[in-house]
């Protein structure tokens, strides 16, 4: 991994970065790139903010780091939106982003939404499943989190884990159908309980929620987790570049399990050091 800080004006500096125009790591990623011919020679960012506030600072420079790297290099960026929780997000937010993306002087490519991809994201779930390589889990919430272990302590097996793939995919669009109240049941992955990364203890990747979507209306009562819904869709949009901060440096390796599992398109990931 790849580590920057965040200490200059444009929020990017390391030890090569000398007056007279050096270039930051970033950038330096991004011309052995498209020197090399790598993704045909191109650039495609994203800014993927949660519908559900108001922007702050720290998206400010996520904005004009994503569509400035696009502009520098005659690429282009998405404003995706991570509408994945239906109860938290809002119209008002939607319209709001939009409007500070623009006060700073940019315009997006596309704009697209996690909620586009519904119907794919489930189908990476039952592909999942027929690869033996998740469950439902009829666990409550705080068995489960007693189940993930400490960070020094492995976790402990669901007894739900060895269900058989016919009766994990029944389950799941039983639940899919609204056949179950929220919170009982989830689909997780089945990764590695004994994992030192918490985030692969067997993570939760689907659950039920009964709540009228900003934009899909009562179509769906599951809904993916971001961890699920993210990295699969900077894969389905074909994302060259994808920069995360520090603070989701240990999901990385869950967004690449999932991208090796479903063999889909591998985004190149950068952590950023420092609040975006």
């Amino acid at each position: 991994m790849t580590e920057v800080s965040k200490d200059s004006d444009d929020g990017i500096t390391n030890d090569n970065n000398t007056v007279g125009g050096s270039l930051n790591f970033i950038e330096q990623i991004v011309e052995e790139d498209l020197a090399s011919g790598k993704n045909g020679g191109r650039i495609h960012t994203r800014f993927p903010p949660e519908p559900n506030g108001y922007l702050h600072i720290g998206h400010a420079k996520s904005i004009c780091l994503n569509f400035g790297l696009a502009d520098k290099y005659g690429g282009q960026t998405n404003l995706r939106f991570d509408d994945t929780n239906p109860v938290t997000e809002d119209t008002e937010y939607v319209d709001s982003i939009k409007n500070d993306v623009r006060w700073l002087g940019f315009e997006w490519e596309n704009e697209f939404y996690a909620s586009d991809y519904f119907d794919q994201i489930y189908s990476f779930a039952e592909t999942l499943i027929q690869k033996g390589l998740a469950y439902v889990d009829d666990s409550t919430s705080e068995e489960i989190a007693a189940q993930k272990g400490t960070p020094t302590e492995p976790g402990r097996m669901s007894q739900y884990r060895d269900r058989s793939i016919d009766e994990n995919l029944d389950l799941f669009r039983r639940m899919k159908a609204g056949e179950y109240p929220d919170g009982a049941k989830v689909l997780r992955a089945k990764v590695d309980m004994a994992s030192p990364n918490m985030q692969l203890r067997d993570p939760i990747i689907y659950r039920i929620k009964h709540a009228h979507h900003h934009r899909t209306g009562d179509t769906w009562c599951i809904y993916p987790m971001y961890d699920f819904a993210h990295g699969q869709s900077d894969a389905i949009e074909h994302i060259t570049h994808s920069l995360c901060t520090l603070e989701f440096e240990v999901h990385r390796p869950l967004y690449e399990w999932f991208i090796d599992k479903l063999n889909i398109f591998p985004p190149a990931r950068l952590n950023l050091r420092g609040s975006t």
